[in-house]
């Protein structure tokens, strides 16, 4: 039996964001990779952008538990999803690969 993940309703993937966004921003204030990190961010986030828009709108998948809030064709939460997802992978990669704080690899 699966657990019952969805107890805030429509707002149950927009908080699973906002968690792992959380998430996110220590790592990369730890690694001391913001900047570097929304750097990227940009320049990945069209890409991901007209992929979601594709995909939902052609119907490979759905989104239930979304609050039901679109800007430019998409969930509000696809526009998070696709700003979070490429910054963890890069948080992660800095706090393992980064340069530590005393200047050492």
């Amino acid at each position: 039996m699966k657990p019952n993940i969805a107890v805030l309703g429509n707002y149950t993937y927009l908080a699973t964001i906002v968690l792992w966004g959380t998430i996110t921003v220590a790592l990369l204030r730890r690694a001391g990779a913001l900047g570097k990190a929304a750097v990227s961010v940009l320049a990945i986030y069209p890409v991901a952008y007209i992929w979601d828009w594709y995909t939902l709108e052609v119907g490979i998948f759905e989104i239930r538990l979304r609050t039901g809030i679109e800007v430019a064709g998409i969930p509000l939460e696809e526009h998070l999803f696709a700003v979070v997802v490429p910054a963890l992978v890069i948080a992660i990669h800095e706090n393992v690969h980064g340069t530590r704080a005393d200047g050492r690899d």
